[in-house]
């Protein structure tokens, strides 16, 4: 038998190797397969398809090209899904993408109904979902410390803007609202700030998603005592609104004010119909050289100019790329850590930093349609009338509701 000395100078030597591969793995960098798959999941086909559909894919693959295809030795793989507007659909394909597919990381939504349940799913899978969806909610009440929130939310572009306008002395307003978790956010913030700025709101009516025919709903805000007619919809409900009121004549007699526009809405609509609407943005392909640069590449690509909504799933995507190659990882936890310690400088926003909440933090800007005779050429649609700095366009982080904020 082997005395004591030669057998513990035999066990001394394995766990040394095993101590030296354990730091030789823990200092090497640790990607969870032999990939890091993206997916993009929003309406592809139907009436959010053009602010975001292909063209956000489009947006994704140029970030995933600047890495030239692969981060840390891995391929970096991109799958899209319609997910129709439903949320059982993008729920389902989302929890194939993570149980099945290796899905790391889930982006846009454009639908705040299916952006809740893929937020929460991905919670539980430990992945990460970055959302393109308007519900203060997402980094509110159901906020995750594995989901962040890019572009605006229904506080940005609905209670500032009317806030803005109620102080100016548009005190009376009237809610045209699409029946779904969009709107009735938009709606919720438009109503706090008019009644914090000594509005009123005259009444509300509410109309299905996808509506052609908006004329009975038009009729009850033209009959009402309102000044200010709020559309809290987007994309056709919204153009279709803006359409028929001008046909009516409606916008004659009432200010009509849409707190979500997309430049692909105002393209569609021309700008004799849209000449002078306001909103609050957060991108315009004209903004800047940079912007412009950009944005003429992705036009190439998808014929059209990028929606702000595609330009933050750029961002997005790019951020959360070097966010992986910051940590070494792409396990979601240490990735979201590396999102909210980085700070997002692109074409998007600079100095832009994602909040403890989720929040991404980044100015914004109040546009105007030009009129006609103003437009120099296809796409030349807006004038930026000011810049909106992040901490006057988003609440404070005193004010989340985020469960992840220590108070």
């Amino acid at each position: 038998m082997p005395s004591l000395t030669k057998f513990l100078r035999l066990a001394v030597v394995p766990i040394g190797l095993v101590l030296a591969m354990q730091q030789g793995r823990a200092a090497d960098p640790v990607v969870s397969d032999d990939f890091v798959k993206i997916g993009i999941m929003n309406d592809q086909s139907g009436l959010y398809a053009d602010l975001a559909g292909p063209g956000s894919v489009v947006a994704a693959k140029m970030a995933i090209e600047e890495f030239g295809g692969t981060i840390l030795g891995k391929k970096i793989e991109l799958v899209s899904a319609d997910h129709q507007n439903k949320a059982d659909i993008g729920a389902a394909k989302a929890r194939e993408w993570f149980d099945r597919d290796g899905v790391d990381m889930v982006a846009d939504f454009s639908n705040s109904s299916v952006g809740f349940a893929v937020q929460a799913l991905a919670k539980d899978k430990n992945k990460i979902a970055i959302i393109m969806a308007a519900s203060s909610d997402f980094t509110g009440k159901a906020c995750t410390a594995t989901s962040a929130q890019w572009v605006y939310t229904s506080y940005s572009n609905g209670y500032s803007l009317a806030r803005t306008m109620t102080d100016a002395g548009d005190k009376s307003w009237f809610l045209l609202t699409v029946d779904y978790a969009f709107g009735h956010a938009f709606a919720n913030d438009i109503r706090k700030a008019v009644t914090e700025g000594s509005g009123t709101v005259e009444g509300e009516v509410r109309h299905p998603l996808n509506t052609a025919d908006l004329s009975s709903y038009l009729l009850q805000a033209q009959s009402s005592k309102a000044k200010v007619v709020a559309l809290a919809s987007a994309g056709a409900d919204m153009a279709n609104a803006i359409k028929q009121a001008a046909e009516f004549g409606i916008n004659k007699s009432k200010t009509f004010v849409a707190p979500i526009v997309f430049i692909t809405d105002i393209h569609a609509m021309g700008l004799a119909s849209t000449q002078g609407l306001r909103f609050v943005s957060a991108f315009y392909w004209d903004r800047n050289p940079e912007t412009r640069a950009w944005s003429e590449k992705f036009f190439k690509l998808h014929k059209a100019m990028p929606t702000m909504t595609q330009a933050g799933v750029y961002s997005a995507v790019r951020h959360y790329l070097r966010a992986i190659e910051a940590a070494g990882t792409d396990e979601a936890i240490a990735v979201m850590a590396k999102m909210k310690e980085l700070p997002v400088d692109d074409i998007f926003t600079h100095n832009g930093r994602v909040r403890e909440d989720g929040l991404l933090m980044h100015d914004m800007y109040l546009m105007q349609v030009k009129q006609p005779q103003e437009s120099k050429e296809r796409w030349d649609y807006y004038k930026i009338l000011a810049t909106l700095p992040a901490d006057k366009v988003f609440p404070p982080l005193e004010a989340s509701a985020c469960p992840l904020i220590r108070k």
